[in-house]
């Protein structure tokens, strides 16, 4: 199984009052994740769409396990979960560089759909190539 990981340091600006991180900047950077798994693969979102294909968001889970802090240091570890051919669910893992403590965890699952018309489709009929690295991605 492919696992990316993409490095994080937490800005000052991804705080709240409390000065823990806000709970709303863990899904971009899910979505930081997911980008950098994507390249890891040799594809990019922006090739995909060029490619025809766009992933929108149908859901996103985030369980905060522990709090990440200003300037801490963070992995972002995402693998892919689950692949339909109409869909794929990405997993992430928030993991504090300091300790290795896993701070939060999460998933997203995203449609393949059309870029002209953003209709759902078969990842496998519109381009095997993609389909089949994804899949092999998953072994």
């Amino acid at each position: 199984m492919v696992k990316s990981q993409s490095k994080i340091i937490a800005r000052y600006a991804e705080t709240d009052q409390m000065g823990i991180i806000h709970h709303s900047v863990y899904p971009v950077w899910f979505e930081v994740g997911r980008t950098d798994f994507i390249k890891y693969l040799g594809y990019s979102y922006s090739q995909m769409e060029k490619d025809g294909i766009m992933l929108p968001l149908v859901s996103l889970n985030c369980v905060y396990l522990l709090p990440a802090k200003y300037e801490d240091e963070l992995i972002i570890q995402t693998t892919i979960s689950e692949l339909k051919y109409s869909n794929i669910t990405f997993s992430y893992e928030v993991i504090r560089v300091s300790d290795n403590a896993v701070i939060a965890k999460g998933s997203t699952v995203h449609a393949f759909v059309n870029a002209n018309d953003f209709k759902v489709v078969s990842i496998k009929k519109k381009n095997l190539d993609i389909y089949n690295t994804l899949k092999n991605s998953m072994e």
